[in-house]
């Protein structure tokens, strides 16, 4: 069978350097730090006391008050770039056909916060099991595209995947495939993340996987340079609406952008540390522009996983290097996480829109806080350091990891 079209007609991003999608876009290319200390929580025995945290963000701005109450963040999150996506993209939600429109949502965690507070409420009573009637559909990590599919009456397929920090990647694979193949005209894709709480922090530090530059946040987030730490934890959602490509010119919706492709791979290597060498890496870029029909030399842009890691960032870069080969130097590389943190579940759908948004702006965002060249990372590479780059954008690329060796790889095309 010949596969669809696939198109953006509507983005949402709620991030740490933008609560919108023009504020986001604005903060990306100016080179905006999102990095502050946590205010959530009593940092002074933690290791790491910054985040990304969001900014003058108030969900009952968005969503009665009874219901914000009955999501945990993640979900709230989801709801407002949800809805800022579908706002975007013009949906005639009274005449379109409900059955054929799907939510495929991506969160690493889920409700991390609501489980933390219920567990610490049952350890300071006798052992009477007290919980919230509300706790487990508040925590699941499903309910964010269910509440986003109770709101609107959209009954097609529904359901997160989980795989990490590649989950919002692996989403919107999924959508691009459930629209390829004929399931739906319409599917609402994207993640959310709210991880920035004593138990991801906790968590995470034990890894030593976060940077502990408290003296400096704002330049915690450093991928590339020679002296990166770990990185950055941060929360959000970024959401998509993907149609098919005559069902959204037939309407006479915007488009930002062809979505051409999209792969998966493994590591196969260990549990949270990358293959040295980027090899699964390498497969899952030459799966994604495989499954897109596509050569290396059409990649004008590729926006790296790209962590600020020691291990991490080394092995992805040599792995751009291996599949693009000479063309690697004439690609604009960068990271968008020195900016926003890495939103683990969220990181690929706000990565995915910062690609799309360069494409239609002609400017690649900066990967900024670099200072120091690193001796096993090739000087020759365009990592866009520090400052935004002009370039006329026709494909491209976004990368996605998460821990378990998962891998996702999107491709985007100016439509022609």
């Amino acid at each position: 069978m010949e596969l669809k079209r696939v198109v953006v007609t509507g983005l949402g991003a709620l991030t740490p350097i933008g609560n919108t999608k023009d504020e986001y876009w604005e903060g990306l290319i100016s080179g905006k730090s999102g990095a502050a200390p946590i205010t959530y929580y009593d940092t002074e025995k933690f290791k790491t006391k910054f985040a990304c945290e969001l900014k003058n963000f108030n969900a009952t701005d968005f969503i009665d008050r009874k219901l914000a109450s009955r999501m945990d963040k993640f979900t709230q999150y989801a709801m407002v770039a949800a809805d800022e996506a579908i706002a975007d993209a013009k949906l005639d939600l009274d005449s379109m056909n409900k059955l054929r429109v799907g939510v495929i949502w991506g969160a690493g965690i889920g409700g991390l916060e609501t489980f933390q507070e219920e567990v610490l409420n049952f350890a300071k009573g006798d052992g009477t099991p007290r919980f919230n009637p509300f706790f487990i559909p508040k925590m699941i990590a499903d309910i964010a595209p269910g509440n986003i599919s109770i709101k609107y009456g959209f009954m097609g397929p529904n359901y997160t995947t989980v795989s990490a920090c590649a989950s919002s990647a692996n989403a919107m694979f999924d959508a691009l495939n459930s629209i390829r193949l004929g399931h739906c005209d319409v599917v609402v894709t994207g993640g959310s993340e709210a991880a920035v709480t004593i138990a991801g922090m906790g968590g995470f530090n034990a890894m030593h996987a976060l940077s502990t530059r408290n003296e400096s946040p704002e330049t915690a987030s450093r991928p590339f340079d020679a002296t990166r730490d770990g990185f950055v934890l941060g929360e959000g959602a970024g959401a998509l609406v993907l149609e098919e490509y005559e069902y959204a010119k037939a309407r006479g919706a915007k488009i930002y952008a062809e979505f051409i492709g999209g792969g998966l791979s493994s590591d196969a290597y260990h549990m949270t540390a990358p293959h040295p060498e980027g090899k699964g890496v390498v497969v899952v870029m030459k799966n994604c522009l495989e499954n897109a029909g596509l050569k290396p030399e059409d990649v004008d842009h590729i926006n790296t996983h790209g962590t600020s890691t020691p291990l991490g960032d080394v092995a992805e870069l040599k792995a751009i290097s291996e599949v693009f080969g000479s063309h690697a130097k004439k690609i604009n590389i960068n990271s968008t996480k020195s900016m926003t943190g890495h939103l683990l579940g969220a990181a690929g759908a706000i990565e995915a829109i910062s690609v799309i948004l360069a494409m239609e702006h002609g400017i690649v965002p900066p990967t900024i806080n670099h200072t120091t060249a690193d001796e096993n990372i090739d000087p020759e590479l365009n990592l866009t350091l520090n400052k935004a780059q002009k370039r006329n954008i026709k494909v491209g690329m976004s990368n996605t990891f998460g821990f378990g060796g998962h891998n996702a790889c999107v491709l985007f095309k100016k439509l022609d």
